[in-house]
């Protein structure tokens, strides 16, 4: 199959590149949406990113150019018209999971870098400043940690915490019957919120979870309370957040995905002025701690990706049962 690869940089090039079964790929740098969708005349499919758009639009001229399919290399779908692709015959292929540990294991690490300040020390250290002042932080053994979302990485960061002894609470509305066994405790998410030292999102973003953390949610947050969100930025009303922590209720603030980020991740805007007041904003606080959507970013998981997707693009072309598919409902 003839398949136009958007939002690509080098180390997706490699991995494609490596573990494909047979397809022309032609990788495209620019991310897909109604002002590029004129590229895809003559593919048979698209494969695409967190920050393509899909939209009814774009899936009109998809299908006008004669493209059969549409292959996410990630697990959100939250960019794509489900709907209007259904309507128009087009499978939207996804991968469900992949390394799950990865962006565990990166939201552990905003964590323990937001609480030890190992950031500050290192470059403190580089300038010759060897004084302790102002690097407290605290023991994570027998705090409270909220974990909302109990899926793939929601289960492999309570198992984390576990191994730090940390007091788990969860909110999930299908709890984990092995968490549970193991100490982990559900309740709503009130129940989950309230005296948290650390709450992090693990949830998908949908309609019923859109801007769950906002002025009303955050009243819940225990003052001085971190809050980590290493799943979807729309799942934070950043302009809530910003007066939290403007007014000290919350205390910390780690990010690797960010409401408007399809306008700044994954690019170097380094000698530019940026535009977007909000990220300016974050970046201004002492106790906020931005990464780029780099949580799934382990050799693993772009293994992981490579191998899903081609094996989702071969059971389209062989007929075959299309396991990963996103269906409506």
């Amino acid at each position: 199959m003839r398949i136009a690869v958007f939002s690509t940089y080098t180390y997706d090039e490699a991995y494609l590149n490596r573990f494909n079964t047979g397809h022309e790929l032609t990788f495209f740098v620019l991310p897909l949406n109604e002002q590029t969708a004129a590229l895809t005349k003559d593919f048979d499919a698209i494969c695409i990113f967190v920050n393509d758009t899909v939209n009814k639009d774009v899936l009109a001229i998809l299908h006008e150019n004669g493209v059969r399919l549409v292959v996410l290399r990630c697990a959100g779908f939250n960019n794509v018209d489900i709907a209007a692709a259904t309507t128009l015959g087009i499978p939207v292929l996804r991968v469900p999971a992949y390394s799950p540990e990865a962006v565990a294991e990166h939201a552990m690490a905003l964590i323990l870098t937001l609480n030890r300040k190992t950031h500050k020390a290192y470059n403190r250290v580089r300038e010759g400043n060897f004084s302790l002042e102002k690097l407290m932080g605290f023991n994570l053994h027998q705090r409270k940690v909220a974990v909302i979302g109990t899926g793939n990485i929601g289960r492999a960061f309570c198992n984390i915490l576990r191994g730090f002894g940390c007091k788990i609470s969860a909110f999930d509305i299908y709890p984990d019957q092995e968490l549970a066994a193991a100490g982990v405790t559900y309740g709503s998410l009130e129940e989950t919120l309230a005296d948290a030292d650390i709450v992090s999102l693990h949830c998908p973003l949908m309609d019923s979870t859109h801007q769950m953390i906002n002025a009303d949610s955050l009243k819940l947050f225990k003052k001085g309370a971190m809050l980590i969100n290493t799943s979807r930025g729309g799942l934070i009303n950043t302009m809530d957040v910003i007066a939290a922590l403007k007014h000290g209720q919350l205390g910390y603030l780690g990010l690797d995905v960010y409401e408007q980020e399809g306008k700044l991740f994954f690019q170097d805007y380094s000698e530019d002025v940026i535009q977007d007041e909000m990220i300016l904003r974050l970046i201004s606080f002492p106790n906020v701690l931005i990464t780029s959507h780099q949580g799934f970013f382990t050799q693993e998981a772009m293994e992981q990706i490579a191998t899903t997707t081609f094996r989702n693009i071969d059971a389209f072309a062989s007929k075959a049962d299309l396991h990963n598919q996103v269906v409506i409902g």
